[in-house]
């Protein structure tokens, strides 16, 4: 594997909750698989005020704790941590990050090669870039300069237009990065090896053959801590507007020309712009918003949404989100996309399944088995295919049976981890599978119409935490003849269940 230039990581919000649980681990493990350049550094930046020893000393405690790591390596890898207090907010504190960056230039040789990575609150999304500009920091004179954002990239469809210009004003879109971890998951790339190296597949990857597709992210947790920030989001900004759209274009994309951002990002965004807008019909049949209330699972009591800390007690915000959607193209005209993601449902669960049609034999008919293949996002990674074949005795009857592939058999493989990943492409230039401007507005305009219609406060259905969510979901399906498939924690394990 090629390794990245050397260059410096700017973290903004290195005190944060996401540096400590999912950027440093991801350096570590990069740095220890010798996946780094030879000469890198790691800059935290925040208002706390820390020497590089002790910030150094922070981050190995963590790691040591929540980590399985080599002393050694642990040791080494700290000394190329650096710290840096300024208040974000000021320009004229960035001198001060202008001078550290300079000094780390001439210590590791990094030719002024430098990825700024926006961990912080979405309100500072705007002023970093702005304060950076000001001291010629996004300046690629000397050594390329990237700029990686955290989602949500805007609130709506204005705010997203907006950010897109602030970020644009001082910076050009083959400096940003837009980050949405699921991309990242070896599984979701997997989608597209999977459909287009295999001629088995891709000839019946059409409305020819399948019936109707189904996308499910599942989260058995509730919010947690995070109700103050979830009761302004809900699930439809939280999960279905990135991550699960960006999952159905991987499903539903043509074969890109060559593996490389631009014609990858191409066909992700023909199939944004093939999404059949939703009507006001849509919205009264086609989508269903829900929100958890308490229940009692396996003698856990399971607090109800507005029960959560940070939520308000008359609180509107969906924690559901079901939703029949089309592509208006060649290859998916009339087929149904079903999509759903929700909290406090049985199981923590992301899957893809693809229905077939039944065969047209009369002489299996209406009792043939459904041939289904699933694709396993997380947990249990892997991939199950369900067929019919004779049942043992005498006559033609047939049985469903699967075979399936399971990611923890390719033991001798290591697996980066989603952010190991992407912090290596955005370090190697590679932006094949971060967001591009054009796709994150598209997705924003198609989901507009969802949030204009939650406002309504009737729009919501009530579910009993650790079920499979509203009654009303389910008819989505049922009165199509369809029903929602029932995933357990082992991909294996076809009957319904919880944890």
């Amino acid at each position: 594997m090629v390794k990245p230039e050397n260059n410096c990581i700017v973290i903004f919000g290195a005190s944060g909750d996401l540096t400590h649980r999912k950027l440093i681990p991801a350096f570590y493990h990069l740095f220890a698989n010798g996946l780094l350049s030879e000469e890198f550094a790691i800059l935290g930046v925040s208002r706390t005020h820390y020497s590089d020893a002790e910030f150094q000393q922070r981050l190995k405690e963590s790691l040591t704790a929540n980590e399985k790591v080599d002393p050694q390596v642990l040791d080494a890898f700290c000394q190329r941590l650096h710290y840096q207090a300024i208040d974000t907010k000021s320009v004229e504190d960035y001198a001060t990050l202008k001078t550290r960056l300079d000094d780390i230039e001439q210590k590791y040789h990094t030719k002024g090669n430098t990825t700024f990575y926006l961990a912080t609150p979405p309100s500072l999304y705007s002023v970093i870039p702005q304060c950076l500009a000001a001291h010629g920091l996004n300046s690629e004179e000397n050594g390329w300069k990237r700029l990686i954002v955290e989602k949500p990239f805007g609130y709506d469809l204005a705010t997203a237009e907006q950010l897109d210009k602030d970020l644009h004003a001082h910076f050009q879109e083959h400096q940003i990065y837009r980050i949405d971890h699921y991309l990242g998951k070896e599984t979701v790339q997997n989608l597209l090896v999977f459909r287009f190296a295999n001629t088995m597949f891709e000839p019946l990857w059409n409305r020819n053959f399948i019936d109707y597709v189904e996308i499910t992210a599942a989260e058995f947790l509730g919010v947690e801590e995070r109700g103050g920030y979830y009761d302004g989001a809900g699930a439809v900004r939280d999960m279905f507007q990135n991550h699960l759209l960006q999952v159905l274009a991987m499903v539903g994309m043509e074969p890109p020309a060559a593996i490389n951002a631009d014609s990858m990002r191409d066909e992700v965004m023909k199939v944004f712009q093939s999404l059949q807008p939703l009507s006001e019909n849509d919205l009264n049949n086609n989508l269903v918003l829900g929100q958890y209330t308490e229940s009692d699972v396996r003698g856990n009591h399971l607090k109800g949404y507005r029960e959560e800390p940070g939520v308000a007690e008359d609180s509107r915000t969906e924690t559901y989100v079901g939703l029949k959607m089309f592509i208006d193209n060649w290859r998916w005209n009339g087929v149904p996309f079903y999509v759903r993601t929700g909290k406090r449902l049985p199981t923590r669960v992301t899957e893809v399944v693809i229905h077939f049609k039944k065969t047209p034999h009369p002489v299996f008919g209406a009792n043939a088995p459904e041939n289904k293949l699933i694709i396993r996002i997380q947990p249990d990674e892997g991939i199950l295919m369900s067929f019919g074949l004779k049942k043992p005795g005498a006559g033609f009857e047939a049985k469903e049976v699967s075979m399936d592939f399971h990611y923890e058999s390719l033991e001798e493989t290591h697996m980066l981890t989603a952010y190991e990943r992407l912090l290596l492409d955005s370090m190697k230039g590679d932006a094949t599978l971060f967001a591009r401007t054009d796709a994150v507005k598209a997705c924003w305009k198609f989901v507009q119409p969802i949030l204009d219609y939650k406002e309504n406060p009737e729009h919501l259905y009530g579910y009993a935490a650790g079920t499979w969510g509203p009654k009303e979901a389910d008819e989505l399906l049922s009165r199509d003849g369809r029903e929602w498939r029932f995933p357990c924690k082992n991909l294996t394990n076809t009957d319904y269940c919880e944890l």
